[in-house]
């Protein structure tokens, strides 16, 4: 069994990078990766109690992205964290994340609802605040009564306390995941809300720009949707990979490392063309010129 798609405190998860992996073998899970939102700073981390627990530990990162509907994430494994195209990425998404936080705050105040950015920090991990962290707060301060209210009242896209933010196009992503030596996968598909037809011609386009893989096992995903996606990738070319966006109590506590609702199960075999593709493109990279830390 494999998790290739989960958060730390890093981003908006409850568990340290450390945390993750001794749930994963406690699990029974082979092989994790890292993949908060916008940063790789974790990744260091779990790599190294990976090492301890005796898993095979990936770099990841989930970079949104640009859409014309629905919501589009895109999958990063493998890249050389220290590669200068994709830190200058991060840091330029974190820095207009920092500004949508403080105005949302604002929002949220002029609704009538305290909030102090002291409160809505102390709630977050190491670095990255969210919206579940203001989702947190409201609940403390009684606003609310479950963090599912507080996106469907406030925060969630087309609410009074929604802010958009900076996003970078799928080719962008794609093409600075690749020259960090990486590859990318097109997170959860059923989220960008495109007929059949319409996600084939766009998973096709992003195929088109490098883009190497589709995540089929998910636990949103239904049985149909997973028979698709599959038949999607092999039609493409792409390789196939999963994992359950475990978060930890914060964010969807009802979803369970490697497990997702109860039912996912990422199977082993994945592993293989995963890791040939990541080698693959590290020697792509190298052959290109690019060296360890990300400089001609």
């Amino acid at each position: 069994m494999l998790d290739l798609h989960m958060h730390s405190t890093f981003s908006d998860g409850s568990l340290k990078p450390a945390e993750l992996a001794q749930v994963a073998r406690q699990t029974g899970i082979k092989a994790v990766a890292l993949t908060d939102h916008d940063t790789t700073d974790g990744t260091a981390l779990l790599g190294e109690a990976c090492r301890s627990e005796g898993l095979v530990g990936l770099a990841g990162v989930e970079i949104s992205v640009d859409a014309p509907k629905g919501t589009l994430h895109m999958l990063g494994y493998g890249m050389d964290v220290s590669a200068s195209g994709l830190c200058a990425m991060l840091t330029t998404i974190r820095a207009g994340r920092s500004d949508r936080n403080q105005e949302i705050l604002e929002k949220i105040n002029a609704l009538g609802l305290a909030l102090t950015w002291a409160e809505v920090r102390s709630l977050a991990g190491e670095d990255i605040v969210g919206r579940p962290h203001f989702a947190e707060a409201m609940l403390r301060r009684g606003y609310i009564k479950s963090r599912d209210e507080a996106f469907d009242r406030y925060l969630g896209k087309g609410k009074p306390g929604y802010v958009d933010r900076i996003r970078f196009s799928a080719e962008d992503s794609i093409r600075v995941i690749r020259e960090a030596g990486g590859i990318a996968v097109l997170a959860h598909p059923s989220t960008l809300d495109l007929s059949r037809d319409a996600l084939r011609r766009a998973v096709e386009s992003y195929a088109a720009v490098g883009l190497s893989g589709i995540e089929v096992y998910y636990p949103e995903h239904t049985a149909a949707q997973q028979k698709q996606y599959a038949a999607l990738a092999k039609g493409v070319g792409l390789i196939m990979t999963g994992g359950s966006d475990f978060h930890g109590a914060r964010v969807n506590p009802g979803i369970r490392m490697g497990h997702g609702f109860g039912e996912l199960c990422v199977p082993d075999d994945l592993l293989e063309p995963l890791m040939a593709a990541i080698s693959k493109a590290r020697k792509g990279r190298t052959a290109d010129g690019r060296q360890a830390g990300g400089e001609r």
